[in-house]
């Protein structure tokens, strides 16, 4: 068994050692170029205050550089006996640098380490999820467009209730996605400040110089107080966590729509032949397994806040190992959450809608408050309105065009989707990924 960053004479009992590590080596692959990231800010700080060489930075960073391309490409690993990325990260630099390796960790705690870790790693999954979003968004507000004159049925309690449209459906799943990204800007938000420089959660006799990692890192600010920086352990998962929920709650709905009118009792969409699942028995059937797998996992996603609240909730300030198993519920959903976004774009894109559902006349009635609403205009008041076109459908004398006439913002007549679009756009802009996009070329020296 290797020897661990924090051991002295004595070595762990090899069962203590399992259960503590648990699956933090597994996890710790999420993070590694994120690690060797941050490693090459602290050290260009460390030289900085006097406490590496030039010529030892250099060698230090060309080093890094070459784990970071090598962690880039999937072949990073972690080796037996070593605990966690952070370890293996500075063994691979003493072995090929000598002593020169193990200055890195001057001013520096694992615990300020996996708080940038875990902060770089999550603002570029931030990133990929809030881009993928907006793809979906553009696929939505197209086929809104595209079929904005085709009516469907609206319903409230499951029963049939007033005209809607296609271009109303899916243009109302666009714009609470917008919601969603401005929940999710704010998540980023309050991840993208540096804990570097906290140490264990109470900083460091040395002078570092933390605004200049700030600005290294790409950090809008950093989290200043450096036992707030420990605080944040676990409070930064939760806060995105309930970002990302908050999109899987978008998509397992629209998913749930999906499923229930691709069906022959409803039959307003289709869904494309090859997106669809088979049946070992029934040779007709065709199954929209991806949407009720994607509404399941979604449905799991919504739960990652309370799984990270049940975690590290009722802890003092300080660090606790606790905090160590949050990773194994939110470093893999972003993969998830992803590859739930990357299928709704494509079936979405791809499904075609029923044109003629009103042929059929059980949908009659949903124009009821269209003649209530014609009578009222007319100069009927509404509740005489309202209680003559009850009587005609007891009766069965209720007739009507099945055409509507709404012209309001956000009606079937004017949905609004270029300001729908308008707002996204502005709040794609207001994440600022560019900074961070920048300060980690300059970094890397790309």
């Amino acid at each position: 068994m290797a020897q661990k960053l924090w051991e002295k004479s004595v070595q762990v009992n090899a069962e203590i050692d399992r259960f503590t590590v648990g699956r933090d080596r597994e996890m710790d692959l999420y993070l590694a170029k994120h690690d060797v990231l941050g490693s090459m800010a602290h050290i260009t700080m460390l030289e900085s205050i006097g406490l590496l060489q030039a010529d030892e930075l250099q060698e230090l960073l060309q080093e890094l550089k070459n784990i970071y391309a090598a962690a880039e490409k999937g072949e990073f690993v972690i080796e037996d006996g070593i605990e966690d990325v952070h370890s293996q990260v500075e063994l691979m630099l003493t072995r090929r640098l000598g002593d020169i390796g193990k200055k890195i960790h001057s001013g520096r705690s694992r615990n300020d380490q996996v708080l940038v870790d875990l902060k770089l790693f999550t603002r570029e999954q931030i990133r990929r999820v809030a881009e993928a979003v907006e793809e979906l968004f553009h696929v939505l507000i197209a086929q809104s467009e595209q079929y904005k004159d085709v009516l469907m049925p609206g319903y409230t309690h499951l029963q049939v209730a007033m005209p809607s449209s296609f271009g109303l459906w899916f243009g109302a799943y666009a714009e609470s996605l917008v919601d969603d990204m401005l929940f999710l800007q704010s998540a980023y938000r309050m991840c993208n400040r540096n804990p570097l420089g906290s140490a264990a959660g109470y900083g460091s006799s040395f002078p570092l110089d933390r605004e200049m990692t700030t600005r290294l890192l790409g950090f809008d600010s950093m989290n200043y107080n450096v036992v707030y920086a420990q605080m944040g352990r676990g409070k930064m998962e939760r806060n995105v966590a309930f970002a990302m929920a908050s999109i899987a709650g978008t998509l397992a709905k629209m998913a749930f729509d999906a499923c229930m009118f691709s069906s022959q009792n409803f039959g307003f969409v289709k869904l494309p032949d090859e997106c669809t699942t088979g049946s070992s028995i029934m040779p007709h059937k065709k199954n929209p397994d991806v949407f009720e797998l994607t509404r399941a996992k979604c449905n799991k996603l919504q739960s990652l806040p309370q799984q990270i609240m049940l975690i590290m909730n009722n802890l003092p300030s300080g660090y606790f190992r606790d905090l160590q198993i949050i990773k194994e519920s939110f470093l893999p959903a972003f993969d998830e959450l992803l590859d739930c976004l990357h299928m709704a774009t494509y079936i979405m894109d791809k499904l075609t809608i029923n044109r003629h559902i009103l042929d059929d006349d059980r949908y009659l009635y949903m124009f009821s408050v269209e003649e209530v609403n014609r009578l009222a205009a007319e100069g009927m008041p509404f509740r005489d309105a309202y209680k003559k076109v009850g009587l005609d459908i007891e009766a069965g004398k209720f007739t009507h065009t099945k055409e509507v006439h709404h012209t309001h913002a956000g009606s079937i007549g004017n949905l609004c989707n270029d300001r729908i679009a308008a707002l996204m756009r502005q709040v794609m802009s207001g994440f600022g990924f560019e900074q961070v996009e920048a300060a980690e070329k300059a970094l890397l020296g790309r």
